[in-house]
């Protein structure tokens, strides 16, 4: 599929599935994706007042648990469907957080924001579905101060037998079914195995940080490789 081909089809699928998003989200990895999150919240060492950026943030649940580990700093929620973003506009009222979190409909690969702008840049479980992964790590990697963290948490490709095969078979053949029967969604839920099929596993995500130029690079696998969290910091010398 070419980039143009991608960006339309992988718009019309979060469009349609925005409604039930967070309920499938949880059901298709058994909740575990909130773990992973904790995990990663822990790692990045946040502190009260620094900023963030939170690319395809969806329906807001990352950009929300920055927003509360930040305490007061400025968030940016940025996602390319209106839809996705509507249904985080409601938590982020609910909880009381406009004023701390903005949330802007934009290109991540074309990010609205200056250089050395931000203390950290993330990407929850996006990266895989961008027409170019590596010029959005690279508009990461610019908005973010020196010394900045730029941090991916995504699904992973494990690589142990025959552990290997039925995770395949799940993510390919049981998950869409899913989300035919519970989201009435089931071309929708087909993509997300087809997004994960060109995708980098862990070692060679690690290594496209290392080329940009990300350094003090770490990468952490979850549930036998299923998932996996990259951490990368942007050197004093970035202009």
């Amino acid at each position: 599929m070419d980039p143009q081909a991608k960006e339309q089809h992988v718009h019309s699928v979060f469009e349609s599935i925005a409604p039930k998003y967070d309920m499938m989200n949880d059901l298709i990895s058994f909740g575990r994706h909130k773990a992973w999150r904790k995990f990663t919240m822990r790692k990045m060492a946040m502190k009260p007042g620094d900023t963030a950026i939170d690319l395809c943030c969806g329906t807001c649940d990352w950009t929300i648990d920055i927003a509360h580990t930040s305490k007061k700093g400025g968030i940016v929620g940025l996602d390319f469907s209106q839809a996705m973003l509507d249904v985080g506009k409601g938590k982020v009222a609910k909880l009381g957080l406009a004023d701390q979190i903005s949330l802007v409909q934009g290109n991540a690969m074309d990010l609205p924001f200056p250089d050395n702008h931000f203390d950290y840049a993330t990407i929850g479980f996006g990266l895989r579905n961008v027409p170019d992964l590596v010029k959005v790590l690279q508009e990461m990697q610019r908005v973010v101060k020196p010394g900045g963290q730029v941090v991916c948490l995504e699904m992973s490709k494990p690589g142990w037998q025959p552990f290997k095969f039925f995770y395949y078979l799940y993510f390919q053949q049981i998950m869409p079914l899913i989300g035919k029967f519970v989201a009435k969604r089931h071309e929708q839920y087909k993509w997300l195995p087809e997004s994960l099929v060109h995708f980098p596993d862990r070692e060679r995500l690690a290594e496209i940080y290392r080329e940009i130029g990300l350094q003090q690079v770490k990468a952490y696998s979850f549930a036998g490789g299923v998932a996996a969290l990259h951490m990368g910091t942007k050197g004093t010398d970035k202009a």
